[in-house]
């Protein structure tokens, strides 16, 4: 089998995995870069939402792209938004689920292809992209998870302490959470801000030349803003 192509190439969506579409590949066109993070999908079956992670893919060119999620193991996905379209010079967050965590799937390495196309019924394919997926097993067995809850610690019982000492640190961590979420939250608009930017040779813009910003900048600004979506998504 040659490397980098899925041997079963199926179309993933949300309603039915394992459920997709075949035929003979597109023409590929003239090959533009697939911007995607992160570049490599890990699946932790401890996960405590299920297993599941987020893609962000981001259209660098000036024209809408169409796009769709191909997968080796389709039966194991459920991906959401597996096929659509991405606006210029903007981004788009794809989520994919492992619907199938049991543990002859762990560390069992699968694909998915990322393929752009041009925009239309029948546009040519611009770019594609392959990344790895892996499924890990818990750290630890879920049997000992629940038993390490509901098992007493030996040792003598503890004094209680004093109403002051046991109300500190829950303040300070209420405190620390609250500050964590603002500057979350700040880089999320300044990042957004940033896509929303006109480029530097963008012409006809009425902001002033100052405010234009390069394509490296969009690019780190998306790349910060898929990050912080996959930690509100796992907190």
């Amino acid at each position: 089998m040659r490397r980098g192509a899925p041997q079963d190439q199926e179309l993933v969506g949300s309603g039915a995995p394992g459920r997709g579409s075949r035929g003979a590949p597109p023409t590929l066109g003239p090959v533009i870069p697939v911007l995607v993070f992160p570049p490599d999908l890990v699946f932790r079956a401890d996960q405590r939402s299920g297993p599941r992670q987020l893609l962000t893919l981001y259209n660098p060119t000036g024209a809408a792209l169409r796009f769709r999620v191909l997968c080796t193991a389709p039966a194991k996905y459920t991906v959401f938004d597996a096929e659509g379209y991405v606006k210029p010079q903007s981004c788009i967050d794809i989520v994919i689920r492992h619907v199938s965590p049991i543990p002859s799937h762990y560390d069992v390495q699968d694909r998915f292809r990322i393929e752009l196309s041009e925009e239309g019924a029948e546009g040519r394919v611009v770019g594609r992209k392959d990344i790895t997926s892996v499924l890990r097993a818990p750290a630890y067995p879920l049997e000992l998870q629940g038993q390490s809850n509901a098992m007493p610690h030996p040792g003598p019982p503890s004094r209680t302490s004093p109403p002051t000492a046991r109300h500190l640190p829950e303040k300070s961590h209420s405190q620390l959470a609250t500050s964590s979420f603002l500057l979350f939250l700040l880089t999320g608009i300044v990042s957004v801000a940033f896509l929303l930017l006109p480029l530097q040779d963008e012409l006809g813009s009425q902001l002033p030349q100052i405010l234009h910003v390069s394509m490296g900048q969009k690019l780190v600004a998306a790349y910060v803003l898929g990050l912080l979506t996959m930690v509100f998504l796992r907190t």
